[in-house]
């Protein structure tokens, strides 16, 4: 297999001057000669997305492997990643597959990627498998890209309106419990439980308990979600939120049948499919389905009535598999159903945050104005006991 110019990159790594990085900010021409190889390594998609393009035309126009790899890790922008893909060149020129020197990096390449390079590899179609691969990387961005913008502003409001809220409690509700204390009114009982609020807040238990209070909440979720059960519970209750929930499935769907349609396609078996699409999802609820899914297709049957035991499955899912079992074509039919999900996945973010808008601001305003009108109701009640 060909190198490319691998003695003078020893050469340029030997008398090389790494740049200068201070608190994370790198003064110096950086290169990917500057870093070691990191298995532990975390790589933004839109890196692997440039990656797998890259490699597809490189190998379309010819360019040998090895040599493609190495001007890709000269060539990036994440030099770290690079240090990666510049010492997956070198296990090239050693012997090694291209499947098995990625697999040496699983937090960068998943268990689909390296199946679907080692089919490639297989069936002498690596250049066609890149392509699908990246476009399968596309979409799952996309989709990931939306469900975190559909959450972002409700998030972002909801943090806003307990900003003001503790603002309010902190600073103004103070100063009219001690100007309600020197008028010596009989106070309502909103005023009353709002003036209790603003003690608790401002004393130091609270602020003491409060952050105790806060991890403890986060530890006892992370030890109940690494539970099987914990998980099953949680992923149970996240796909029946109101209107979330709906939009969380049809991307679990659409994640689902795109790679089912990209591994099909690339003539790995539906059974090794199902497998790697268990890894691929994140949620257990589906994950439970697939499972017995595989164990049903293995005993003979077709993957739409095993699909049927599951209640998460929607049956539009299951109709159109079991149509494309029946004609043959059932890669196909598992890409419509992809990209029908992804069209249904951007209506639902596009209806969602329509919605969100006016129920956020009627929230904010509803908090806002219950501290605002408890501090003045004693003041309507002196009025009227004057007049």
């Amino acid at each position: 297999m060909a190198e490319y110019g691998g003695s003078n990159i020893v050469k340029k790594r030997e008398t090389r001057k790494p740049p200068l990085v201070i608190f994370g900010v790198v003064f110096g021409e950086e290169s990917h000669l500057d870093y070691e190889p990191n298995s532990k390594l975390k790589v933004p998609q839109n890196d692997l997305l440039v990656f797998f393009r890259q490699m597809a035309v490189m190998l379309k126009s010819g360019v040998p492997l090895s040599q493609a790899l190495e001007l890709l890790a000269e060539n990036m922008t994440n030099k770290k990643f690079g240090a990666n893909i510049f010492d997956v060149s070198k296990r090239l020129g050693s012997g090694e597959e291209l499947s098995s020197s990625l697999g040496n990096y699983p937090r960068v390449f998943s268990p689909i990627m390296i199946g679907l390079i080692e089919a490639g590899e297989a069936g002498g179609i690596l250049s066609e498998v890149l392509e699908r691969l990246a476009s399968l990387v596309e979409s799952q961005s996309k989709i990931k890209g939306q469900i975190t913008g559909a959450l972002i502003y409700p998030v972002a409001i909801l943090v806003l309106a307990v900003t003001i809220s503790l603002a309010l409690l902190i600073f103004i509700v103070p100063t009219f419990d001690e100007m309600f204390k020197s008028m010596g009114a009989e106070l309502p009982a909103l005023t009353s439980f709002m003036l209790v609020l603003s003690r608790i807040v401002t004393s130091l238990g609270f602020i003491i308990i409060s952050p105790i209070v806060g991890f403890i909440s986060i530890y006892l979720f992370n030890i109940t979600y690494s539970t099987q059960s914990g998980r099953k519970f949680i992923d149970n209750l996240v796909l029946k939120i109101p209107l979330f929930g709906d939009l969380i499935l049809k991307s679990e769907l659409a994640s689902m049948s795109d790679t089912l349609s990209t591994l099909i396609n690339s003539g790995i078996s539906i059974v090794e499919a199902i497998e790697r699409c268990i890894n691929a999802s994140s949620n257990e609820i589906i994950k439970i389905a697939l499972r017995k899914s595989i164990s049903l297709v293995t005993q003979g049957q077709e993957l739409s009535s095993s699909l049927e035991t599951s209640k998460v499955i929607p049956r539009l899912l299951i109709s159109m598999i079991k149509i494309g079992e029946e004609t043959g074509a059932l890669s196909f039919m598992l890409e419509n159903l992809a990209n029908f999900y992804k069209r249904e996945v951007e209506e639902a973010v596009t209806v969602l945050t329509k919605a969100m808008e006016p129920a956020v601001i009627f929230v904010v305003a509803a908090i806002v104005g219950t501290i605002v009108i408890s501090l003045y109701l004693p003041m309507f009640s002196l009025i009227n006991e004057m007049g």
